[in-house]
């Protein structure tokens, strides 16, 4: 198996060198370019074309989020992995509403962020616990919210603006959880052929590409 291909844009030195030593040292993973601003780095991931960038948002000349916008329209295929200390509402929701596949806390060990790396690169969505927690506290509050304004059959109208079956709500609110699509099947107890298909359906309906997208879609218009 190829080994991934990983384009590094951070504008700290240090942090770079210490990654940079990580990626030596790792299989399955190569270090394939460095940028320490995010103008480079968009110029860099469409030449090099790297299956994963590695993304801080505080980056002179273009933000992180600028830049990941730009090369998700440029180039679908290149995943985004979003590596910073910031954690505020309006950095975490920009980001993954600019097309990033995962969001991971510049904290965390060594372990954690290869695993980041490979799951974001096989097109799972990856969220640090800590985000996590965030995405699922504006679920909580939107349903509150929800509750308290809307009737059920209003609220029920609204969720049908997508065209979303019951059945794909309940794995819509699975994908939020963060399970994957084996966990997703043992859960409602169905083929992982039919999570694969409801998941596929979900991302068509809700006009994203993929599961990070489909979770702060379903955040942001209340939907589980």
């Amino acid at each position: 198996m190829d080994s991934i291909k990983v384009l590094l844009v951070e504008d700290h030195k240090m942090v770079r060198l210490g990654l940079s030593l990580v990626f030596e040292h790792c299989d399955g993973v190569e270090l394939i370019g460095e940028a320490d601003d995010g103008k480079k780095g968009v110029e860099m991931a469409i030449k090099l074309l790297p299956d994963v960038v590695l993304m801080d948002i505080g980056l002179p000349e273009l933000d992180g989020i600028q830049a990941t916008s730009i090369i998700k329209k440029n180039n679908k295929n290149i995943k985004v992995l979003i590596f910073t200390s910031r954690e505020t509402d309006d950095d975490v929701f920009d980001s993954l509403s600019a097309g990033a596949d995962g969001y991971i806390m510049k904290g965390s060990n060594e372990e954690q962020i290869i695993n980041a790396i490979k799951a974001v690169a096989e097109g799972t969505a990856w969220l640090d616990p800590a985000i996590a927690r965030l995405v699922l506290s504006n679920v909580r509050k939107n349903s509150s919210t929800n509750n308290i304004a809307l009737s059920e059959n209003v609220n029920k109208n609204s969720k049908n603006i997508y065209g979303l079956t019951d059945r794909e709500l309940e794995v819509l609110a699975l994908i939020v959880e963060g399970l994957n699509n084996s966990q997703i099947a043992k859960r409602l107890v169905i083929t992982l052929s039919t999570a694969k298909a409801h998941v596929h359906s979900i991302l068509q309906k809700l006009y994203v590409t993929n599961r990070t997208q489909a979770t702060i879609q379903a955040v942001k218009e209340g939907l589980v």
